[in-house]
């Protein structure tokens, strides 16, 4: 059954879209039982098919933005959770045969969503069985598959060493598989760079369902993969990570600004110090509305340290004395601890926590990203902060991450993410709200455009960049059947740079028949 005759059937009324999406279920269904050496009782504990009980307890899992819930595109049609490789080598062939795309879950963090909905038939592989993790000390190194989260690999390194860490993020539940293919910046990326800068091999099934190594995918590929979209070469199984040193003892601290004890006066001298500080030091800024109609805003200055606080405080009196920072705001930690601290948990909690994959609060919100190349004059940070206040019965925020030290020692062609020396810091624009009705989803997102819109002066140009793991729909997107190189362009250059036309290049030879897309995948080079 081709691509195209799927889609017709599912465009027919409803009772006979219905037996349509049946009967493809039921092909599809047959067709891994086929792949799997006829094994049915297999293949009944890894699909899901919407008729099925279960269905929505997988779907919504792992779903961290319920503002699809009211989407008018479409769910998957089946979702599969394999337990081994051969099944999703089984799932891929299957997918081809009937003319479905196919769709990969690691977190489900995904900011737009694109592994649950679509506006053609799909099926999603949801990751989340395949999460073993193997951790080396010896050679300082180890392989984790793609389904594993941000938090489970923190564990695993912290019960193997005191000493060692991974350079990535700050949210537990975030898919590695994800993470990694989009770059993966975290608290300690001044000192180490990027979660991608520290790849060392991987796992990739083609379209053709074969699965390579670096050597056998060779280093085009491999470089496409560590930044640049990896689910639009191929279905990540695992990455090869080398792991960094970590002191015995980190110092973090958190301190709060208002208004009136001179936040905006704070951030605006924060951007000239907070790129220039010695490596070991991230100082990021949280600034943030109440989420209610009190019009207040508070910066929170969160910070990680590679040392003790004997060290940090006359560094912090000397590069940054207006922030007033004390001992007693410091807290001092081994980096099992630190892994808590920087979830937002409380450091002497169990260190199981960060094995917990969902979220509490699961609210609907939008994110926006820039980059900030000159320092922004203090007026227009009075103007962001007074549009954060604006914003009424949601949660308005900007989260502002120094680069700098390593960053800007890696070349911006080493890997596809292009964002390297030159970069004073990156912005998170964030709204979250409560209910999902159309009325507020709409003036909350209408309120993320009109603040990306104020910004327009005040950031990165030509290209206005942006970053690929806060991805963003508004700055354009693909057309699912046929998309020009010249039309992605549009969004590529945003989040790739100079490196956007070397991924396309890559992409047509590896996947040259366009199989692995979404509405922001890497297009063909035509």
């Amino acid at each position: 059954m081709s691509y195209l005759a799927v889609f017709l059937i599912l465009l027919l009324p409803i009772s006979s879209s219905s037996a349509a999406s049946t009967l493809v279920e039921e092909k599809f269904k047959e067709c891994l039982i086929t792949k799997l050496d006829g094994n049915s009782a297999s293949v009944d504990k890894i699909i899901f098919t919407k008729s099925s009980s279960q269905y929505p307890q997988v779907f919504e899992a792992l779903e961290h933005n319920p503002r699809w819930v009211n989407s008018s595109m479409q769910q998957p049609l089946l979702i599969l959770t394999p337990f081994h490789e051969s099944e999703i080598q089984a799932g891929i062939r299957c997918s081809k045969e009937l003319g479905l795309q196919l769709r990969v879950r690691s977190g489900g963090h995904d900011y737009e969503g694109l592994s649950y909905l679509s506006e053609v038939p799909f099926v999603m592989v949801d990751l989340i069985n395949m999460r073993s993790i193997q951790v080396n000390i010896a050679d300082e190194t180890a392989w984790v598959q793609a389904g594993a989260s941000l938090g489970e690999l923190y564990y695993q390194i912290s019960k193997a060493s005191k000493v060692h860490g991974f350079p990535a993020g700050t949210c537990p539940s975030v898919g590695i598989g994800g993470l990694i293919s989009g770059g993966g910046q975290g608290v300690i990326l001044r000192k180490h760079g990027l979660a991608a800068d520290h790849v060392v091999d991987a796992y990739i099934i083609d379209a053709n369902g074969e699965i390579h190594d670096r050597k056998s995918m060779g280093e085009d590929v491999f470089w496409a993969i560590r930044g640049g979209s990896a689910t639009s070469f191929g279905v990540i199984l695992a990455w090869k990570i080398s792991l960094v040193r970590i002191p015995p003892i980190v110092t973090g601290f958190n301190v709060f600004k208002t208004v009136e004890e001179g936040a905006n006066n704070l951030i605006h001298r924060w951007q000239y110090i907070a790129p220039e500080l010695p490596e070991d030091l991230v100082i990021r800024v949280v600034a943030q509305n109440s989420g209610d109609k009190s019009k207040t805003f508070t910066a929170l200055f969160t910070s990680m340290f590679l040392g003790g606080v004997d060290r940090l405080i006359p560094l912090m009196n000397q590069s940054f004395p207006e922030l007033g920072l004390q001992a007693k705001d410091c807290i001092e930690m081994n980096w099992s601890q630190a892994l808590m601290f920087i979830a937002g948990y409380n450091i002497h909690d169990p260190l199981e926590l960060l094995l917990n994959r969902t979220t509490t609060n699961k609210d609907p919100f939008k994110a926006k990203s820039d980059f900030v190349t000159e320092p922004i004059p203090k007026s227009g940070l009075e103007g962001a902060w007074k549009m954060l206040v604006e914003e009424e019965e949601a949660l308005s925020v900007m989260i502002l991450e120094p680069y700098g030290g390593r960053m800007n020692e890696i070349s911006e062609s080493e890997t596809p993410f292009p964002h390297r020396k030159g970069n004073l810091y990156n912005i998170q624009y964030l709204v979250k709200w409560k209910g999902n009705g159309y009325e507020a989803s709409k003036r909350h997102l209408d309120w993320a455009k009109r603040i990306y819109s104020y910004m327009t002066p005040y950031v990165s140009k030509s290209p206005r960049a942006a970053y690929f793991n806060y991805k963003d729909l508004d700055l354009g997107q693909n057309l699912l059947d046929n998309t020009s190189y010249s039309m992605a362009c549009v969004w590529g250059e945003k989040y790739f740079k100079g490196n956007f036309r070397r991924l396309a290049q890559i992409k047509t030879k590896f996947d040259p028949q366009n199989f692995f897309r979404n509405e922001q995948s890497i297009p063909l080079l035509n």
